[in-house]
């Protein structure tokens, strides 16, 4: 009697936009939102209406090719009605209600370098962490791929390590509703 073949299932999908020039805001909102819903050109039209009187434009590179602050990330959320809140790294990583939380956007040092040769720079890097599926991902626009970080407990420890370094800043997307309750903070 032959028997019927094992079958796995398969690896969800995730979404995972790559690094173009210094998009990483553009990037980090559309990995943490799953799907394709900000450009460059829709991120210069949130500067634009941050500071229409501006010749430059502080929340943007000088350049025009991205660099986006967190304003444009804030703002680009609330449009869709959504919320970013600061997470305070003095409070213990345990108290983050994960499960209330969409997505995380990181704000990391990342080095500067031209082409093998690493300049003593440092910049600032957008970057965004979300559970697909009961997985939490790393969803760093410069990774060739997603990188599992496992359940709650993987991204504590990822987000503890990233906090360690000192200069990282972290932002939890929720909804509205989620902020005004404040529910995002467990306080048992």
């Amino acid at each position: 009697m032959s028997q019927a073949p094992e079958t796995r299932p398969s690896p969800p999908s995730v979404y995972h936009e790559r690094q173009r020039l210094e998009l990483c805001a553009v990037h980090a909102l559309n990995n943490v939102l799953q799907q394709q819903l900000f450009s460059q050109e829709a991120a210069d039209e949130i500067c634009k209406r941050l500071a229409p009187d501006s010749r430059l434009n502080p929340h943007r590179s000088l350049l025009g090719t991205g660099n986006y602050d967190v304003n444009v990330i804030m703002a680009a959320l609330q449009g869709l009605g959504l919320a970013a809140v600061w997470w305070d790294r003095r409070r213990s990583l345990s108290q983050l209600a994960l499960p209330q939380v969409l997505g995380l956007i990181l704000n990391l040092p990342s080095p500067v370098s031209l082409g093998l040769l690493s300049l003593p720079l440092r910049r600032r890097h957008w970057v965004a962490l979300r559970q697909v599926d009961g997985v939490y991902y790393n969803l760093d626009s410069k990774l060739r791929a997603p990188e599992a970080l496992g359940g709650e407990d993987g991204v504590r420890t990822f987000l503890a390590a990233a906090l360690a370094q000192g200069l990282c800043e972290v932002l939890l997307v929720v909804t509205k509703e989620v902020e005004e309750a404040g529910c995002w903070l467990r306080t048992d």
